[in-house]
C-alpha cells in the first residue's frame, strides 16, 4: 500500500500542468513558433523590378505586382481570386488531380489572347522580351526550351524577365509549367505559350463567365489583375504607377473587344 501511494504521488508530480502541453512542442531556431503567420501568395520578387512583375488582388495601399500572365505558392492549392468556388487566395483546398493543358482553343479564348497580346507584347509577339532586360536571351524565345529560359533567368539576376507573347514572369511561368506537367525540355513554342495563357484565362473566371455566375466586368477586372497592360473598370492599370506600369488601351476599347466574343 505504501508503494502504491508513492507511485501515485510521483505520477502527480510528473504530470504536466494544465495548459503546459505547448511547452513540449519543438520550436524553430531562435524560438520562433512552429507555425508562422501566413504570407501573401503574390509578394513581389526582389529581382523583377521592371514593367512586368508579379501579382494578385488589390491591396489596401500599394498594388501587388502583376502576374504577367504572377507567382503562386503551393501549386494547385488555391484560386487566384478570392470568392471563387475553388477557394480564395489563402484558402487551402484538396490537391487537384494531375493537371493537363487545355486542348487547342479557338474562338473566345483565341480572341481574348489576341487582346492580351496587343496590350502586352506588341509586334514582337511570341518572341517578346521585357524591354528592361539588359541581357537578352541567347536565342529567340520560341527557339528556346523551358530549361533554356529558366537558365537565362538564373544567369541574369537583377533584371526583369517577362517573356513571350503574354509576358510571363518567372514565378508565373514556373507555376504554369508545374500545373501543366511540362518537362523542361519542352520548347517555348507559340502553341505552348497559348496553352499556358489559357490556364490564366480559366483562373480569371472564363468558365464562370460563360456559365453566368460572374459578370463580364468582374472577369475583365480579373484579367487586369493578371496583365498590367490591361485596364480595369477605372480605366487605369490595376498596377498604375507601380514600376512604371500603365494600361496600354482604354477601358472602352477593352470592353468593346471582349464583348465581341462575350456579349451580355
Amino acid at each position: 500500500m505504501t508503494l502504491l501511494r508513492t507511485l501515485l504521488a510521483l505520477s502527480m508530480l510528473l504530470a504536466p500542468l494544465p495548459g503546459s502541453a505547448a511547452a513540449f512542442l519543438p520550436l524553430q531556431d531562435g524560438g520562433q513558433p512552429l507555425l508562422q503567420q501566413g504570407r501573401p501568395l503574390f509578394a513581389p520578387p526582389a529581382t523583377d523590378t521592371g514593367r512586368h512583375i508579379s501579382a494578385g488582388v488589390p491591396p489596401p495601399v500599394a498594388p501587388r505586382p502583376p502576374r504577367g500572365g504572377a507567382p503562386l505558392a503551393n501549386l494547385g492549392t488555391a484560386s487566384l481570386f478570392a470568392g471563387r468556388r475553388e477557394g480564395g487566395l489563402f484558402a487551402p483546398v484538396a490537391p487537384r488531380a494531375t493537371p493537363r493543358l487545355p486542348g487547342p482553343v479557338t474562338g473566345v479564348a483565341a480572341h481574348l489572347r489576341n487582346v492580351i497580346a496587343l496590350a502586352e507584347a506588341g509586334a514582337a509577339g511570341y518572341d517578346a522580351v521585357q524591354h528592361g532586360a539588359r541581357i537578352r536571351p541567347p536565342r529567340a524565345p520560341t527557339r528556346m526550351t523551358l530549361a533554356d529560359i529558366f537558365q537565362w533567368i538564373a544567369d541574369t539576376p537583377g533584371q526583369p524577365h517577362a517573356i513571350g507573347r503574354y509576358q510571363f514572369i518567372p514565378d508565373t511561368l514556373r507555376m504554369l509549367v508545374g500545373r501543366a506537367n511540362l518537362p523542361r525540355s519542352t520548347r517555348f513554342s507559340p502553341q505552348v505559350q497559348d496553352r499556358l495563357a489559357d490556364l490564366l484565362l480559366l483562373d480569371a473566371g472564363l468558365g464562370e463567365l460563360q456559365a453566368g455566375t460572374i459578370s463580364r466586368t468582374r472577369f475583365m477586372n480579373n484579367l487586369a489583375q493578371i496583365w498590367a497592360g490591361l485596364p480595369n473598370s477605372s480605366g487605369r492599370s490595376h498596377y498604375h504607377g507601380y514600376a512604371g506600369n500603365k494600361a496600354t488601351m482604354s477601358w472602352a476599347r477593352f470592353d468593346r473587344e471582349v464583348s465581341r466574343v462575350l456579349p451580355d
